[in-house]
């Protein structure tokens, strides 16, 4: 027996003969400052913009937002009424191709999933308001809209709340960004170079 067939022989045998309990009762606790006042400092410690508003200021705070963007993608579950104030074109997505979705001045505007406060993360999961991973992932210059009842402390809180974990998750925290070898920040390399959080309620 080589000394390969050796080593695979000695892992074989160290595998379980019987499946093993994997305990699942991660710490989910809700202690300490409220969720949503910790995810909006942890998100601006990204150099993310961080609104705070109430529902029915959502349409003025995302236009806001997006002056003198001449033209936004929106998936086909954003609610019109966040969008109602905005005068410039809205191009909803059907299909549009990277190079159209990396057009100069085109943003994007979606809902997410979940927030997570101690990570200051927005999590995706292609649910309607979302849509497809390419959306948040090309264009410039992303507005995410989240509730305050979306926010909770922590990852296994955040990942029980996913509809379905199967689905392909994109976690982002702050605006796309890198450094080389001196590190000297470059953004935008990755993903968008800004980010617009709107934390509704």
């Amino acid at each position: 027996m080589s000394a390969r067939d050796e080593v695979l022989a000695r892992i074989r045998l160290a595998r379980p003969t019987t499946p093993v309990d994997v305990p699942r009762d991660y710490d989910r606790a809700e202690d300490g400052p409220p969720p949503v006042d910790l995810f909006v400092e942890r998100v601006a410690d990204y150099k993310a913009t961080v609104r705070r508003c109430t529902p029915d200021r959502i349409a003025e705070t995302v236009a806001a937002l997006l002056d003198g963007v001449p033209g936004i993608v929106v998936p086909p579950g954003v609610p019109g009424g966040w969008l109602a104030a905005y005068p410039g074109r809205i191009v909803p997505d059907d299909g549009l191709t990277v190079a159209d979705l990396d057009a100069p001045g085109l943003a994007v505007v979606t809902g997410c999933a979940v927030g997570i406060a101690t990570t200051g993360t927005l999590v995706l999961d292609a649910g309607p308001d979302q849509g497809r991973r390419a959306l948040t992932l090309v264009p410039d210059h992303h507005v995410c809209v989240i509730r305050a009842d979306q926010i909770v402390r922590g990852v296994p809180a955040a990942l029980a709340r996913v509809a379905e974990p199967t689905r392909p998750l994109t976690f982002v925290s702050g605006p796309s960004a890198t450094s080389d070898i001196e590190l000297n920040r470059v953004e935008g390399v990755h993903g968008p170079r800004r980010l617009d959080v709107v934390v509704c309620g």
